[in-house]
């Protein structure tokens, strides 16, 4: 029996939302939750082109679900995001955005990069409707969907993954595959990040997330190798047998040193 959770349409909220993510993370205040932000956005004035109605939608069901469930992380990507490059940013916020949203996450690890490895350089709207028929007809949603909702959400996906860097922006037609290379600082905050979710090493170098950058466990490997050599953990290896020694206490000490990297 499937044990992840059930697919939702909740995607059709909001897609990467890169720009609205980063102005209501610098409006965000520590202990805020959903009806003060959206009181502090509408007030802010830096959402002009967005209906009151509509931001409500962007707070509630996209930016809450994706940044206000974990707590403290909302505050660390304020910290962080003004930092980071553009792909850097794109990357994490793809990080949390396909954690919330399960689907995604999947299409990314089942369509997208078996794809991208199979030398294949583009990917389709029907390559997503399949997939998404395929979820419906294994039980994946709660209730099976309409095709209109099948062709609407498969849309969404190519649509996400595209604000995400991982696919050619447009409408219609083919959409070229782009090369994405997980950077460094993601990389350790990734890292990081799941070694204070209780993981033990081994869980950390296995966890499907690194799937959402294309990393399988010997690509994991070799992603923390460079993290060694530059300071940010120290991985030791005999045989099958990893060792990570951990420099740094807590993810708010790990924001400050990859804010300043």
């Amino acid at each position: 029996m499937n044990q992840s959770p059930l697919y939702t349409t909740q995607l059709q909220a909001g897609l990467g939302l890169i720009e609205e993510t980063q102005r209501l993370l610098e409006l965000y205040e520590p202990g805020m939750r959903y009806p003060q932000l959206f009181a502090k956005a509408l007030e802010s004035g830096q959402f002009p082109l967005v209906s009151a109605r509509r931001l409500d939608n962007i707070v509630r069901e996209c930016f809450g679900p994706r940044y206000l469930r974990q707590s403290g992380l909302a505050l660390r990507l304020k910290r962080l995001l003004p930092h980071l490059e553009s792909d850097e940013r794109q990357q994490l916020l793809m990080l949390h955005t396909a954690r919330a949203n399960t689907i995604l996450a999947d299409f990314i690890r089942e369509v997208y990069w078996p794809r991208y490895t199979s030398g294949r350089d583009r990917l389709t709207r029907e390559d997503a409707v399949e997939f998404v028929e395929n979820a419906v007809r294994e039980g994946r949603t709660q209730k099976p969907w309409a095709s209109s909702t099948i062709r609407r959400i498969s849309g969404y996906l190519l649509s996400a993954c595209a604000d995400f860097g991982l696919l050619e922006s447009r409408r219609s037609g083919l959409r070229r595959l782009y090369s994405v290379r997980l950077s460094s600082r993601v990389a350790a905050y990734l890292a990081y990040d799941l070694k204070f979710r209780g993981l033990g090493d081994n869980q950390v170098l296995n966890h499907s997330d690194w799937q959402l950058f294309g990393l399988e466990r010997s690509d994991v490997k070799e992603q923390f190798k460079r993290l060694s050599l530059e300071g940010l953990l120290i991985m030791q290896t005999a045989g099958d047998v990893t060792h990570i020694s951990w420099q740094h206490k807590n993810m708010e000490e790990v924001v400050d040193v990859l804010a300043g990297y």
